[in-house]
């Protein structure tokens, strides 16, 4: 009876990680992100003062937490800002768009770190992010 308590309380204690583990929403597929056919959209620019703006969408790029898409507005050819137009509802995800756009803006390009955590959005956003530049010319 004395060891039974314990071996009881370790139990419970050792399957409360298993009954609270939530799993990520994987669809059976592989786990590499996947570019949808849809090409990055066609720059629109105004100009206002000299400067050129230039507001040109990503691809949407399907990864397997959902789809990512990034829209980016250029002055001249400077990364004025960017906005996700996509993005998964997880909560890495929503820690780690303002890292992705605060890197962004200080390296001018879509060669940034992926953020711990949220790879797969990450690596889903430089994608697109990347079509948008290229797609900018």
């Amino acid at each position: 009876m004395k060891r039974a308590i314990p071996v009881l309380v370790l139990s419970v204690a050792g399957l409360i990680p298993v009954w609270r583990y939530a799993p990520s929403h994987d669809t059976g597929s592989s786990s590499t992100v996947t570019e949808a056919a849809a090409p990055a959209s066609t720059p629109s620019a105004s100009s206002s003062g000299g400067t050129t703006s230039t507001v040109v969408s990503g691809s949407t790029i399907d990864t397997e937490k959902g789809p990512v898409q990034v829209e980016v507005a250029f002055e001249g050819d400077k990364i004025a800002s960017v906005r996700m137009l996509q993005q998964p509802n997880h909560p890495q995800t929503t820690a780690a768009v303002p890292q992705l756009i605060e890197e962004t803006l200080q390296a001018q390009s879509a060669d940034i770190d992926t953020v711990s955590g949220a790879t797969v959005t990450s690596d889903g956003y430089k994608e697109s992010l990347q079509a948008a530049i290229d797609a900018k010319g």
